[in-house]
Order: structure tokens, then C-alpha cells, then sequence
């Protein structure tokens, strides 16, 4: 059977993710205490024992979402088991990492960047985002396009669409959804606009990385957030990985491509659910399940 494998993003953290896997398994624990050396302090106790506030930090969030799913994708297979592979923003990193084309401390280190950059970004400019649901997608795009700096971020399912924009560009958009007819228009609790013009500084910082870092061909093909298209190409996935910050994450189309190209059943590894729930909402009836822990497999 035909499977995909797909790896979380940014708001799936909670408190004690990842520690059965560090008592479970001697390969877990030295990643574990790889990930504290990389970053430079003890991120595994936060994973751990961290309050929700610490676990909310940009700098602490990405990274702590990026090794719970990697360590389980590398305890599960992945690599060896998956025919195509897809992550939600943060989780494209994630994807990459498990099909092989970076390494574990190559791919943190890309994390560590992603996350600082783009918190940074946050407080140049304020910015922030909603999520609109029960529009179709075209309509949610054409009111973007009405409002000046405001455009389409996460395409998460049919009829889920998140926005991103200035504070006030916000705030006019969720009124003219509402006047629209959408069942949901609110602004989320984040302090930018993720995938948007808005991160372009991050974009810039976040590319040296990119450039400077070693990729391999993955072991399968990786569906990129940019174009939702499979690749397998080292330095096209640079690229791609490269505009992700301040393009669209075109999710619902990702998930549509895989299943056109045969994936058979989808298999949510890392923290939370998010994408699970998702991916039944994009395509009624495939099989998908999550994996948040060892026992959840065995």
C-alpha cells in the first residue's frame, strides 16, 4: 500500500512531548542530547517538563515541534518506508529530514534559523493573521486581493482558508468575510504574518542557510508547500524551501496531488492531530492516522 507520511507545524507542541521516546530508546536520547548541544541550551527539558508559556516561544516552538517528529519518524522508518512525503510549513523541514535529504543537525540548525528569523520579523513590523471557514477558496482570495497587505497563507482544507496581513488589513478582511457569509472569520493568537510579504526579512536571512547547507536526493519524493509538487532534486528543493516563508502553504492541493499519485493512506508523525483532521476533511474516506508515540505504533 501506497503511503505518505506528512509531518506537523507550528501549534502542535504540549508539554512532556518526546520523553517516552528518550526512556524507550538509546537512539532517541543521543538526538536528544544532540538537539541541547546544537542549540545551545537543554531544549529537552523544556520538550519535557515546560510550561505551555515556554513551549509558545517561537525560538522553542519550531525546534521542539522538528525534533519530536523527526526522532519518531527515524524510530519508525520512515525513511525506508515511505513512498512520498509532505510537511505542514515548520513541517517541510521536518519531511526533509525524514526522507534524508538533510540531516538531523543540519535540519535543526536550518530550524533554529527559521524560528529567530522569523520572530524577528514579527517585531519589525506588526502583523498577524485569521482563519476564515465555510468561504469557498477562490472568494477568500478575491478579498485578500481587495485589501492591500493582506494575501492567502495556509490553504488547510476545502473551506479553511488563513489569511495574513497588517493589524487593521485583518480586521477589514474578517468583516467583509463576515458580510460575505462565512460560518468563521477570527483573528489568531500570533504575533505575525506567517507566509506573507511580511516575512520577507526572514525569507532573506533564512536563505543563507539554505544555501550554505548540504541536501541529498530524499529516498522519496518530497510534495514542497510551494507548488504542492513532488521533487527529488537537491537544489530544487532549495529553491522551493527557500520562497516558503513568504508564499502560501497550498496544503489542500499537497494532499490532492498525493492522493492523485497513488498515496493509498496517510500517516500524521509528530505531535498533535492537526493534519489528520485535515487531511479527512481534503479527501473523504482515505485512510489516515496519527503517530505521537512509540506505543501508538507497536
Amino acid at each position: 500500500m501506497n503511503t505518505a507520511y506528512v509531518f506537523p507545524g507550528q501549534g502542535a507542541q504540549y508539554s512532556g512531548m518526546g520523553k517516552d521516546l528518550f526512556e524507550a530508546s538509546s537512539e532517541a536520547k543521543d538526538l536528544f542530547l544532540q538537539a541541547n548541544d546544537i542549540l545551545g541550551f537543554a531544549i529537552s527539558d523544556i520538550m519535557f517538563n515546560g510550561t505551555d508559556e515556554e513551549l509558545k516561544r517561537t525560538s522553542v516552538t519550531q525546534p521542539t515541534i522538528f525534533i519530536h517528529s523527526v526522532i519518531l519518524a527515524s524510530l519508525l522508518g520512515v525513511k525506508e518506508k515511505a513512498n512520498m512525503v509532505a510537511g505542514h510549513s515548520l513541517g517541510e523541514f521536518s519531511a526533509l529530514t525524514a526522507a534524508g535529504a538533510l540531516s538531523f543537525s543540519e535540519g535543526l540548525k536550518l530550524v533554529a534559523i527559521r524560528a529567530n528569523a522569523m520572530q524577528k520579523a514579527c517585531d519589525l513590523t506588526p502583523s498577524t493573521m485569521a482563519v476564515v471557514v465555510g468561504l469557498e477558496d477562490d472568494q477568500v482570495v478575491a478579498l485578500c486581493n481587495s485589501i492591500p497587505n493582506v494575501s492567502p497563507a495556509n490553504f488547510n482544507s476545502p473551506g479553511q482558508l488563513v489569511v495574513s496581513g497588517s493589524e487593521n488589513g485583518i480586521v477589514e478582511l474578517i468583516e467583509k468575510a463576515k458580510a460575505a457569509g462565512a460560518k468563521m472569520a477570527v483573528q489568531l493568537q500570533v504575533n505575525g504574518a506567517f507566509h506573507s510579504p511580511f516575512m520577507e526579512p526572514a525569507r532573506l536571512e533564512l536563505a543563507e542557510g539554505i544555501a550554505k547547507a548540504q541536501f541529498k536526493i530524499p529516498s522519496c519524493p518530497v510534495y514542497q508547500n510551494i507548488n504542492a509538487l513532488p521533487e527529488t532534486n537537491p537544489d530544487t528543493i532549495k529553491v522551493n524551501l527557500m520562497a516558503q516563508l513568504t508564499a502560501p502553504v497550498l496544503w489542500t492541493q499537497s494532499v490532492q496531488k498525493m492522493v492523485g499519485d497513488g498515496a493509498e493512506q496517510f500517516i500524521e508523525v509528530g505531535p498533535g492531530k492537526v493534519l489528520q483532521g485535515l487531511i479527512k476533511r481534503i479527501s473523504k474516506g482515505i485512510p489516515v492516522e496519527s503517530l505521537q508515540t512509540l506505543n501508538s505504533y507497536i
